[in-house]
């Protein structure tokens, strides 16, 4: 009996997460380390043109990571071509140097804020792409391979 409480609730927890949830995919970096020129492309379709909605860039990291912040440019193109590109600056490790987000053991992920309360006008294809932008104090040039990053993801959520 007990053992099927536990099942119920471990379902339940899984079911009522993804309410809002309207796209999500993640993609893998090569032997965990995102090198700079392999930009990660995010294609969706098909969302409701009044509906409201959140993005978060996710991100999986493991104890190779060896910064506490992380520095990505993300462009979002609509179905007629335009297109906006940030810089996001986003928190990995508080002061102390404990790794922030959510997991067990040395993998942790991180839902980051992109978007807040945006609304696609237009039917048709949207395209999200995501690079790192990291480089060492001093440096001018980019790192070539940025260690420690398992996978990188897109998440849209409905707002209620």
């Amino acid at each position: 009996m007990l053992r099927s409480l536990y099942i119920f609730c471990a379902l339940a927890l899984c079911f009522s997460c993804t309410d809002h949830l309207a796209y999500s995919t993640f993609i893998s970096t090569e032997n965990g380390q995102w090198a700079k020129d392999r930009t990660m492309e995010f294609t969706f379709s098909e969302m409701d043109t009044l509906q409201t909605y959140d993005m978060f860039i996710t991100l999986r990291n493991d104890q190779q990571y060896p910064y506490n912040n992380l520095f990505v440019i993300a462009q979002i193109t609509a179905p007629d071509g335009t297109s906006e590109r940030d810089t996001l600056e986003y928190q990995m490790a508080d002061a102390m140097g404990n790794w922030l987000g959510t997991g067990f053991g040395s993998v942790k992920e991180n839902k980051f804020w992109y978007r807040e309360n945006i609304v696609f006008p237009d039917t048709g294809v949207y395209t999200v792409t995501v690079s790192h932008a990291m480089r060492k104090n001093g440096s001018a040039e980019g790192l070539d391979v940025l260690p420690g990053v398992l996978d990188i993801g897109l998440q849209i959520e409905k707002n209620p």
